[in-house]
């Protein structure tokens, strides 16, 4: 039996170094939902001199070079609020949003960091200017849409103890 492959246009084939090139880029990032007793979610708003000034959302923020989400995760949630997480990871959720401030498509790594107990000192960096605590019933109008809806499916996740595919925020 004749096994014989005839490539039609052997000059379309690429070593692999060049043909990964070709590949889509996609930028990593890594979040935190950490709740308090109360059960209410722990928010940092960005300071002014930041690209999303007066924006609230979780702590994290984008993987270094060769670094792993969960790595990213503590790491961000140190640098951002000084606290640490014991403990394995436990991923909720990942989404696909198609371009973020316009750098093209990003993966968002979401783990839970489980329950502060109360009193926990928070020491903010200077990447934000405070922190708060809050219900989901209570952030209309604090967050957008996409992030209302993306942490009411994640604060889902972490209570069933289910991993979420989002995409732009919505579970597919």
């Amino acid at each position: 039996m004749d096994e014989t492959v005839t490539v039609e246009k052997p000059e379309a084939w690429l070593p692999r170094a060049e043909w990964v090139k070709t590949q889509p880029q996609t930028l990593l990032a890594s979040c935190v939902l950490l709740l308090d007793d109360a059960g209410r979610a722990l928010l940092l708003r960005y300071a002014p001199a930041q690209l999303a000034a007066g924006d609230w959302w979780l702590p994290g923020g984008m993987l270094d070079h060769g670094e792993d989400p969960w790595t990213a995760a503590r790491r961000e949630l140190r640098e951002e609020t000084g606290l640490d997480l014991s403990g394995g990871p436990r991923l909720i959720g990942v989404d696909h949003r198609a371009d973020v401030e316009h750098c093209g498509p990003v993966l968002d790594c979401y783990f839970y960091g489980g329950t502060l107990s109360a009193g926990t000192p928070i020491a903010l960096s200077e990447e934000h200017d405070r922190y708060a605590f809050h219900h989901l019933t209570d952030l209309d109008g604090l967050l957008t849409a996409p992030h209302l809806r993306t942490l009411r499916a994640l604060y889902e996740a972490a209570a069933s103890g289910t991993t979420l595919c989002l995409r732009e925020g919505t579970p597919l």
